[in-house]
C-alpha cells in the first residue's frame, strides 16, 4: 500500500517521505502519449488518486498514466510556479525536460505500488 512506504526508490533517487512532505513538480504520461504536469505535497499518494481516476479530470479521461519525471522543491510555491512554466511549454519542451531536465527522470514506476 503506498502510504505505508518511508522511502521508495525512483531509478536511483528517493523519494524522502521519511523526511516529511516535501513538495514536487512532477510531469505524467497520459495513454494518449500527451503529458499532464501537477505539482504536490505528496507525490506517491498523487499518482495514486491519478491511476485511480480520481486526480485530475485530465487524466481521468487518459489512463493509465505513468510517473516519468519529477523535481522536489523547498516551498510549495516554487513547485506550483515550476508546474505553471513547464505546463505552458509545448509537448516538445516537456519531452526535452524529461529527457533532459536537472529533476529525476522515472524509467519504470510499477514498483511503487507493490
Amino acid at each position: 500500500m503506498i502510504n505505508s512506504l518511508v522511502d521508495s526508490q525512483i531509478d536511483g533517487s528517493t523519494l524522502r517521505l521519511n523526511d516529511g512532505p516535501m513538495p514536487y513538480m512532477y510531469v505524467l504520461t497520459c495513454a494518449d502519449k500527451t503529458y499532464y504536469t501537477g505539482s504536490t505535497w505528496d507525490v506517491l499518494a498523487r499518482l495514486k488518486q491519478h491511476r485511480a481516476g480520481e486526480g485530475a479530470s485530465y487524466t481521468k479521461r487518459r489512463l493509465p498514466v505513468q510517473l516519468v519525471y519529477y523535481e522536489e522543491y523547498e516551498r510549495i510555491v516554487d513547485a506550483w510556479g515550476r508546474e505553471q512554466k513547464v505546463h505552458g511549454g509545448t509537448h516538445g519542451k516537456k519531452r526535452m525536460l524529461v529527457r533532459d531536465g536537472p529533476g529525476v527522470k522515472v524509467e519504470d514506476d510499477s514498483h511503487l505500488f507493490e
